[in-house]
């Protein structure tokens, strides 16, 4: 193993001429094909933020490896978007392969529930997919809506178990983004036009977020955040417990108490990782995917519609950007996803007779016997007929073939209604959409997660690291996976190809419409499913369920790395 570097210079002084400026650039515009870069040393891929993704790099050229590049990343991609769709106190999921011991790991930094929270089914607000009018207006702000994130944690963790440079290295490109100020995307902009009103509600929130003027910034403009440099400088200098049982948790707890939160000091020190074992499960053509098992349930629902593809033959055949009848079997498929939201008594109602434990959920039988009941259309696909959720993902693979991928969420919709901000760190309100979830488990528990990050293996051996993020999330990681394990298409092509959104869902009568980003699909494919369907012009694509998937493959012969963004935002993959 080589020994752990000491006199680590991640900012971007450490960079080549220029290429800072180039990622800047970069970090305002928007993509129509995925980034691709290859490299046999190390290489990283994002959702969103090519500033963060060049600071990853860095990391691995200073000698350290995945897991130090991927949280390098991740703490860079939060000061980057000013805390809106990621947060210091969101929540993290990480799949790892060490290839050391060849043995991959997971770990759950996701959210507890509050412990006195004793009425989750009156915690206010709710979430309205159909306009972003509807999700920027929803519910009151209330501190109830807040849960323990588990993000520094994780990144600490992760960091102690298999990091080589040192952790207050890691906040280094962060800390100087916040103070030195970060260009305006144009996904910010539309976020803070969005909750303009909501960032102005409270007297931090409002000194930060906005200009002196009360104005809101723009695409291109630059947002400085010297109060969170000096949190990430506390955290990096003292850990992650300066936020568990330090000042600013003293400093959280009476800020969502103060709205009327139940948030106490030890939901707050109580927190911990889960880390454990992969959930494994052979897919088509001879692969097998790796991905976080039990309390995640977007694992299960990922092995889920991987096997419900075969049972239904989608592999071979036309695909779905061709076919109307493929297409529509791969919506229903990819609905049967809402099933891990229902309670168990309303699954048993809809699927009488089939297991949908998490055992047998991640069985070819399981998919052999759900497909005969949905083959005719899901019962969870409730079709108009005609005749977010946000995150962040970050994949990386180092020259050793160690492969860290990670999926960061705030999990609400943009800073959340509440807006509540603490020494720069933004504190979203992922309960006001989860209500249900959270009667489910006890109080203090963690809150089962749907991210759907994971490591594709051929004859055993690590192939490919993914990850995805969205709405659409499940819907994306459908494709993307069959496209490159059940059509054989390469990972460019993968993440080039026609995507279909999640649905979109009338508020009045449940009914759904498939969405599909502007322009990609042959209309007479869409007019031919028989169903209603719209399309989603860029801006409006993050409304209309859309999904993101990233990836890097690793030649197993040769060690050559391949990354791959995805098409759309300023997502980006850079190798050497």
């Amino acid at each position: 193993m080589t020994s752990a570097p000491t006199d680590v210079d991640l900012t971007t002084r450490a960079w080549g001429e220029g290429e800072r400026e180039a990622c800047a650039a970069a970090q305002v515009a928007d993509r129509t094909q995925a980034a691709s870069a290859r490299g046999h040393q190390g290489a990283v891929t994002v959702a969103h933020g090519p500033l963060a993704a060049r600071a990853g790099l860095e990391a691995l050229k200073q000698g350290g490896n995945a897991i130090d590049a991927a949280m390098t990343t991740a703490l860079a991609q939060v000061a980057l978007t000013a805390g809106a769709p990621i947060s210091y106190f969101g929540i993290l999921s990480l799949v790892y392969y060490d290839a050391g011991s060849g043995d991959i790991h997971t770990m759950n930094a996701e959210w507890n529930t509050v412990r006195g929270e004793d009425d989750p089914l009156t915690i206010p607000g709710k979430v309205d997919y159909s306009s972003a009018e509807a999700l920027r207006g929803l519910g009151e702000p209330s501190g109830r809506t807040a849960l323990v994130g588990g993000f520094m944690k994780g990144v600490e963790a992760a960091h102690a178990r298999f990091g080589r440079l040192p952790f207050s290295a890691l906040f280094q490109p962060a800390i100087e983004f916040a103070e030195d100020g970060v260009p305006v995307s144009s996904s910010a902009d539309m976020a803070f036009t969005m909750r303009s009103e909501d960032l102005a509600r409270l007297p931090e929130t409002r000194e930060t977020m906005l200009k002196p003027d009360g104005s809101r910034y723009q695409t291109g403009e630059i947002l400085h955040q010297p109060r969170l440099a000096d949190t990430l400088r506390k955290v990096a200098a003292e850990g992650a417990d300066y936020m568990y049982a330090g000042p600013w948790a003293e400093k959280l707890v009476a800020a969502v108490q103060a709205d009327g939160g139940h948030m106490t000091l030890e939901d707050l020190s109580t927190y911990d990782v889960i880390w454990g074992e992969p959930l494994v499960a052979e897919i088509a053509n001879g692969y097998s995917v790796a991905v976080a098992g039990h309390p995640n349930k977007g694992g299960l629902a990922l092995v889920e519609a991987q096997h419900l593809a075969e049972a239904a033959g989608l592999l071979g055949g036309e695909h779905w950007t061709e076919s109307p009848q493929t297409l529509r079997t791969a919506l229903d498929i990819t609905s049967v996803y809402a099933a891990s939201y229902l309670p168990q008594e309303t699954v048993e109602a809809v699927f009488p007779g089939v297991d949908f434990t998490p055992e047998s959920r991640v069985t070819p039988a399981h998919a052999e016997q759900l497909w005969e009941r949905i083959k005719d259309g899901s019962p969870l696909a409730n079709w108009k007929r005609t005749s977010p959720m946000h995150s962040d993902d970050v994949v990386v693979i180092d020259g050793e073939g160690n492969i860290a991928a990670i999926t960061h969420s705030i999990n609400c919709v943009l800073w959340g209604k509440t807006a509540i901000m603490v020494d720069g760190i933004t504190i979203g309100d992922p309960g006001a959409h989860q209500q249900h979830e959270i009667a489910r488990v006890e109080p203090g528990e963690r809150l089962p997660a749907p991210t759907e990050t994971g490591i594709l293996l051929r004859d055993g051996a690590p192939v490919l690291g993914f990850a995805s993020m969205g709405a659409g999330l499940h819907h994306r990681t459908f494709q993307g996976l069959l496209n490159y394990t059940g059509f054989g298409l390469g990972l460019e092509e993968t993440a080039n190809t026609a995507d279909f959104f999640g649905p979109t869902p009338d508020p009045a009568t449940g009914e759904l419409t498939a969405g599909f980003p502007q322009g990609r699909f042959d209309h007479s494919v869409l007019d031919a499913m028989g169903i209603a369907w719209q399309e989603f012009g860029a801006q409006d694509a993050r409304f209309g369920g859309e999904g993101y998937w990233v990836a890097i493959e690793r030649d197993p012969d040769t060690g050559e790395l391949h990354a791959v963004s995805h098409n759309r935002d300023n997502s980006d993959a850079v190798a050497f």
